[in-house]
Order: structure tokens, then sequence, then C-alpha cells
């Protein structure tokens, strides 16, 4: 089998959805809703990074994309569609290609994200790139840059996950946010990292009161683990919890002794210590 047979099997496993013209031309045609934004982001993985060829392609695949849908969650969004770059090492074969795309259209369906297309190449390690078009109303898109001193930060779910459990993009909780909360941003790097940078944007700093772990985890990797893909969200203060949230602190005013993204938990400054891929210590 060929490249244009693996291509044509993946069409017709995919639909055309909400496409006006989906995979086998040189481009994808999508026309947007009048009264929306179009929301963009794009998430790569990669053999030995982000996992092991050991597990199951169709896992990689779902993860894949579910990577890219917990940016497009943090924003308010609803997901449109995805472009998928696949390259793999020729010894895969085309039943590894169709189980990565089967695990992958499974969470697409479940997300109403179309595939629209992609590339396939041949490389020395699994290498794959998800772009995802999504939607939100026009100028209602949560932002990591409008926290305010005073706002209540608030955590989706237990911290500390360990780092191939599945994920599940908080589309729901997401879309439930617009208008209610002033900033917002998925932690896929690190509650610290992902909380300093939040508040660098909105040029605030943070008070952390608790933190939720995960049973069997531990409160380092809670705090500077990375891959527990909820949100981290910030609501003025007279406002409740949404159902399935933790209040973990408060946003505090930057000044000469706190510095904008500067954090302390409990009392203690923080050092924000999270996934960084260009660090020494990088890869699972």
């Amino acid at each position: 089998m060929n490249e244009i047979d693996i291509i044509e099997r993946i069409r017709s496993r995919a639909g055309r959805q909400a496409m006006e013209l989906g995979i086998g031309d040189d481009c994808a045609i999508y026309r947007p809703r009048a009264g929306e934004d179009l929301i963009f982001t794009t998430d790569q993985v990669i053999e030995d990074v982000h996992f092991r060829a050991s597990q199951p392609a169709a896992n990689i695949g779902e993860r894949a994309l579910a990577r890219s849908l917990s940016d497009i969650a943090a924003m308010g969004g609803d997901p449109r569609f995805c472009l998928v770059a696949l390259a793999v090492p020729q010894k895969r074969g085309e039943k590894w290609i169709g189980d990565f795309y089967r695990g992958l259209l499974k969470l697409a369906r479940r997300t109403n994200t179309a595939l629209a297309g992609g590339d396939l190449a041949h490389s020395e390690k699994i290498y794959c790139d998800v772009m995802v078009c999504g939607a939100v109303l026009r100028g209602k898109a949560l932002r990591r840059d409008g926290a305010r001193a005073g706002d209540a930060i608030f955590v989706s779910g237990r911290l500390g996950r360990p780092w191939d459990r599945k994920i599940v993009p908080r589309l729901a909780l997401g879309k439930s946010l617009v208008g209610l909360a002033t900033s917002c941003i998925d932690l896929s790097d690190g509650l610290s990292i992902d909380l300093h940078r939040l508040c660098v944007a909105s040029g605030v700093a943070a008070e952390i009161d608790r933190i939720p772990v995960m049973q069997g985890s531990t409160l380092d990797r809670a705090l500077n683990g990375g891959e527990d893909y909820e949100l981290l969200f910030t609501m003025p203060p007279r406002h409740r919890a949404p159902r399935g949230t933790s209040r973990i602190g408060t946003m505090m005013r930057a000044d000469r002794t706190r510095q904008p993204g500067a954090i302390r938990f409990q009392g203690q400054p923080v050092e924000p210590r999270g996934y960084d891929h260009f660090s020494l210590a990088t890869g699972l």
C-alpha cells in the first residue's frame, strides 16, 4: 500500500463534517460563522519527549489531538477542525498509522473536530504536529492578560497527574467561563511556571493557599510536574467556584517587594520550575 492509499483510507474515515472542502485537495476550505473569532493553536508530540514508542498507537493519536484541544479550552472556544502532520519510521507501517488515526478520530468525533487534512512522511522517530482551529464569540476569548489584584485563583481537578495518563480537554468548562473568568491558561508545563506566565501577562503576583494533589502523587509534582492539562483561571472574588474546581489562592498587586510573576505558597516564595524543553532535564 502506498501513500495515496493510506491518505484515501484516512479521508474516508474522517468525513467532511463542517468543512466546505476537506482532505483530498491542496488546501482545506472552512467558512467561519458570522460573529465569531477564530482561534488557532499547534502542539507537537515527539517520541521519547512526550511519549514512548511502546505505547499503543491509538493512545498516542488521541493524546496528540487532546494537547491542542486543551489550548482551545483555555481560550473558551469550540474546536472546528484540525490539521495533522505525522512522520513515522518505515517499520511502523500501515497498521500503526491506521491505529494512530483511529485514536485521534475517536476524540475528534467526541469533540466535533473535523480532520481537515495534513501531511504524512517518514522519519527516524515518530513525530506529530496537530494544528487546531477553534471559534469563540467575537471579542470574548479568554486570555492570560486579564487577571486583576484581588481576583480569586481556581484550578480544575487535582494536580500531579502521571505523564502517561489520559488527557481530558476541559472544553465544556472553558466555554462556561466565557464572560466570567478574567484570565485563563491550561496547565501543560506545571502550576508554578504556568501561573507565573499568567501573572506576568497580567502584571500581577499570586498568593497560593492550597494545592489539590492527585491521590498517589506528591506536592512537588503537583506544583512543578506538568502534564496535568487542567485549567487555571481567575475570577472576581464575588463569584462562586464552578463545579469541579478548587480555589487555590488570590492575585496580588505587584509592587517593589512583589514583581509581576512572583508567586508565594503558604507565605514562602515559589520558583517557576515547571517543564522546560530547553532546560538540562528534558524528556520522559
